[in-house]
């Protein structure tokens, strides 16, 4: 069996809305993230990951779950960090050019956007800080 292991960030801002991004040629949004490297931990490709999808400088304040799945027949294991951003986004530089734009969403936003991972979708709601 085929497999692929990757790493996710989710950030929340000061205004309580988290880092999304969208692909080009999809209306669908997700939180950043991306396969692991050769030599590279979960946490250094979260790192990297949010730092070429949204400009962001992060750091990684814990690691929240371990996402196992099944697609296509191939075994995905995506490693979910809290991350907290540094400074400004410097804008986006995605090396492999899929990624169109990068937002904060609220929490009443990230129940209507379309989510790439729907079955996420409550598992992000609840790491938005409590009002």
């Amino acid at each position: 069996m085929k497999s692929w292991s990757g790493a996710a960030g989710i950030c929340i801002n000061e205004q309580n809305e988290m880092l999304m991004v969208k692909c080009f040629e999809s209306e669908e949004w997700a939180v950043p993230s991306g396969g692991i490297e050769e030599g590279e931990s979960p946490e250094e490709c979260c790192i990297r990951e949010v730092k070429e999808e949204t400009g962001y400088a992060v750091k990684v304040i814990e690691q929240l779950k371990i996402k196992e799945t099944t697609i296509k027949g191939i075994d995905v294991r995506t490693y979910y960090f809290k991350v907290e951003k540094i400074g400004e986004s410097n804008g986006i530089n995605d090396p492999d050019k899929i990624i169109a734009e990068a937002d904060w969403k609220s929490i009443s936003e990230m129940k209507t956007i379309k989510q790439a991972y729907p079955e996420d979708l409550d598992f992000l709601l609840k790491q938005f800080n409590p009002k």
